[in-house]
């Protein structure tokens, strides 16, 4: 087991529908010593939560993270569920490699969004949430103690689309997938009175690991040598339906995002997020310093969204967590005030 950091600048709570990037996304988040991570919380999207939450047992385990995993949300808030997207992460979700379909694991019996409460009070402005996937545990948690809400250091949701990039949907034209997996619950979440930062698509679109800098990886690192084993499809998707030379890396553009903000540009504003409809999911920010006439906006907090990225920065960034002479590897353990295991 790698050995664990003493103060670590982030305490994390991973929420996530384990798929590719997500997968991507606990690699670089073990490479890191200024981060340590509380729980995964898994929930529906990318597959349904049986298997995402079987995704994310197996990943801790293949990565050698020693980290809980608290079963989430198996359907939307009001929506039935979407149809899963097989063809982006394969039906199992890791690419179709079927390495996961036989792995034992043992999930904590806590639910996720009653796990989120208790390590969010018992590490007081102190935890981050990163939220990878729809965002249906974080508004069941809210509901269940809104006093969390003024508890909690940060939430760093990848998701949505406002307009400022190429792609304002990957789901519909107006849509992001996990905005629109929930849109109840990101309507929720964003218009709770916590400090959210949106990483939607204006920037992760830009955040492309290009295929031969991930096959260079492959080359030297065990780790990177999996990741681009279950990326295969993935990328193939990216070239023949984008035409992009390698596949995006939504997900680590979130969790980079929160250990590195300088790399990012953001605006704020209140956000609402559309619940009905042919563009339910849409999410559409009221930017701060413009005058509108009264509207859905009025008395939401400001939040913030991501509309820049320096994704050349942001990619060598992702290569160093390969990279053993940078040493930027740390123990994501459950060893914090309130963590189980």
């Amino acid at each position: 087991m790698i050995a664990q950091t003493a103060d670590p600048a982030h305490l994390i709570i991973l929420d996530t529908d384990p798929g590719i990037d997500d997968a991507m996304t606990f690699a670089f988040l073990k490479s890191r010593r200024d981060v340590r991570l509380l729980a995964v919380t898994s929930v529906f999207g990318n597959a349904d939560v049986a298997t995402t939450t079987r995704n994310a047992l197996y990943l801790l385990d293949r990565f050698g993270m020693d980290v809980p995993v608290h079963i989430g949300a198996a359907t939307p808030l009001s929506i039935p569920r979407r149809p899963v997207a097989s063809h982006v992460h394969g039906h199992d979700a890791l690419g179709n490699t079927g390495l996961a379909l036989n792995f034992v694991g043992k999930a904590h019996p806590e639910a996720a969004h009653d796990a989120i409460v208790r390590l969010v009070r018992a590490n007081p402005h102190r935890v981050t949430i990163l939220a990878i996937a729809p965002l249906t545990n974080l508004a069941l948690a809210l509901r269940a103690a809104p006093d969390i809400a003024d508890l909690v250091s940060d939430v760093v949701v990848m998701g949505g689309a406002f307009g400022y990039g190429a792609r304002r949907g990957n789901v519909s034209p107006v849509a992001e997938a996990n905005a629109a997996n929930d849109p109840h619950a990101a309507d929720e979440v964003l218009g709770a009175a916590w400090p959210v930062t949106m990483v939607g698509l204006d920037v992760t679109s830009q955040c492309i690991l290009p295929a031969q800098v991930a096959a260079d990886l492959a080359e030297r690192d065990d780790d990177a040598r999996f990741l681009w084993d279950i990326s295969r499809a993935y990328e193939r998707l990216y070239r023949d339906h984008d035409g992009l030379d390698g596949g995006c890396i939504h997900d680590v553009a979130a969790a980079i995002r929160m250990v590195e903000p300088g790399l990012f540009r953001t605006v704020s504003g209140p956000v609402r997020v559309v619940t009905e409809g042919f563009a339910a999911g849409q999410t559409i920010l009221r930017p701060e310093g413009i005058p509108f006439p009264p509207g859905a906006w009025d008395g939401l907090p400001s939040q913030k969204a991501c509309i820049k990225v320096d994704s050349a920065a942001l990619l060598k960034i992702y290569q160093a967590a390969f990279t053993p002479k940078a040493d930027v590897g740390g123990a994501l353990t459950a060893s914090v005030i309130g963590a189980s295991s």
